[in-house]
């Protein structure tokens, strides 16, 4: 039987599952890959065009809650958005399995698996992954981004291209939820490393015990775990990005240890004495006032100047109210795109909504409610309610549009809308039939 062209990847701690699915799976298809800590998941996808991913949910004795299963889903994703992924589970640990596949695994299978069953599911998921890739071809390679037209905004862009073309390290600076993950993308993508690896380090959540490990990397044998040389985050960078989100967050006695990597350009691993030449371009985020962390010495000046060569600031929506609404239409069309509901669209009353709502969670919070509203939506069309921003304490206040202007103008379109039924329009405010009453009385709509 010939074999079909296709490159799979089995990771699980266990040397025997490993072994069982490799001589399963190589019967049927080209390459098959193997590892034994997901911590190489991120080289191997880096260095391989890897079709479909077998992930176990558990690699530590002791913690069975499949939570590292869901973070190397996530990661896989990131990394590679046209690889398909399956889940390995036990019997009785499907309920987290399921969690998986609401957030874009395939499929799960459970140990022991079935050998044809097992098969079956592999060739569909190739399957899968190729029509994955075409959408790729066509979106991928130049991936679209939002860019918008407020002054700020455009100016962040512009910058962004000046320096993309350079190797000169950038900070970006932003409130939570502004796209400053994004943002380095589109840097990444406008360089001359596109091709290489973009490597993404949460800094705010690496322990600090975590932390040289996952960003230098370690020797076998550096510590009780270590069973296998293993390259950290920068090595896995090599030629390409490393993004260091929120670098605000690291305790000062390991900033001194990331500014010596920055210095010299080189990496030393856990257990290990020879440091490594490195070649990779180093972009930074924060959430913080990074001066003013400065100014009360819990972070580094020489580090600030190392990551810092060109600044970079990205407004908030609250700045760049012009964009709010062909934002929302931007991300409604890919949330549409991912649930295959093309038609869906705005009622006509939203946009005055979504300009004055506050977004105190910006970019974030905006693909959050819409993603929910287009799941609740009636007859393809998102309401203000769907939206859930009818709470007027979220509302931007200024001297144009005073809070009890916005909210008088809020319930008298409500009351037009539903030809003066309180029951229909309370629901969509939602507010209480007393409540709507005592808001009539207090702005005199009676005859509304």
């Amino acid at each position: 039987m010939r074999k079909k062209q296709a490159q799979i990847l089995i990771v699980d701690d266990q040397e025997e599952i490993l072994f069982s699915a490799k001589m399963i799976l190589k019967k049927n298809f080209e390459s098959i890959f193997t590892a034994n800590n997901p911590k190489k998941i991120i080289t191997i996808l880096n260095e391989n065009e890897i079709d479909v991913v077998l992930l176990d949910m558990n690699y530590r004795i002791g913690f069975e809650d499949g939570r590292e299963g869901i973070h190397w889903l996530k990661e896989i994703r990131m990394l590679s958005p046209q690889t398909v992924v399956i889940l390995m589970t036990a019997f009785g640990k499907i309920d987290t399995a399921v969690e998986g596949i609401k957030m874009g695994a395939f499929d799960y299978v459970l140990k022991p698996w079935h050998n044809e069953k097992l098969l079956v599911t592999i060739e569909k998921a190739v399957v899968e992954s190729r029509k994955n890739s075409k959408k790729e071809i066509v979106k991928v390679i130049e991936k679209r981004y939002f860019t918008g037209t407020s002054p700020k905004i455009k100016q962040a862009y512009s910058i962004a291209e000046k320096v993309a073309k350079t190797d000169a390290n950038v900070l970006i600076l932003g409130e939570n939820g502004t796209g400053k993950y994004v943002f380095a993308q589109y840097i990444h993508q406008h360089s001359e490393r596109k091709d290489k690896p973009f490597v993404h380090v949460d800094l705010g959540s690496l322990s600090d015990s975590l932390f040289e490990s996952e960003l230098f990397g370690y020797a076998k044998g550096a510590f009780t775990d270590a069973k296998a040389d293993t390259a950290g985050r920068f090595e896995t960078a090599s030629n390409g990005t490393i993004f260091l989100d929120e670098i605000g967050n690291i305790p000062l006695h390991l900033q001194a240890k990331l500014l010596h990597v920055l210095q010299t350009k080189t990496v030393t691993r856990l257990g290990e004495s020879k440091p490594r030449p490195l070649n990779v371009r180093i972009i930074s985020a924060t959430n913080c006032d990074i001066k003013t962390e400065v100014k009360n010495k819990t972070f580094r000046e020489d580090l600030l100047y190392r990551i810092n060569t060109m600044e970079i600031n990205l407004p908030s929506l609250r700045e760049r109210k012009e964009d709010i609404f062909p934002m929302a239409h931007f991300i409604l069309e890919q949330i549409a795109e991912k649930y295959n509901q093309y038609n869906c669209r705005f009622d006509a009353n939203v946009q005055s909504y979504l300009e004055k709502y506050a977004w105190k969670g910006n970019v974030r919070e905006m693909e959050n409610k819409i993603e929910r509203a287009l799941i609740l939506a009636e007859n393809n069309t998102i309401s203000v309610k769907d939206l859930d921003i009818l709470d007027f304490e979220d509302f931007q206040e200024n001297e144009e549009n005073p809070l009890s202007e916005i909210e008088r103008n809020a319930i008298e379109k409500a009351l037009f809308k539903h030809n003066g039924n309180i029951s229909k329009t309370a629901e969509e405010l939602g507010l209480s039939r007393a409540s709507l009453y005592r808001r009539i009385e207090k702005y005199d709509l009676k005859n509304s």
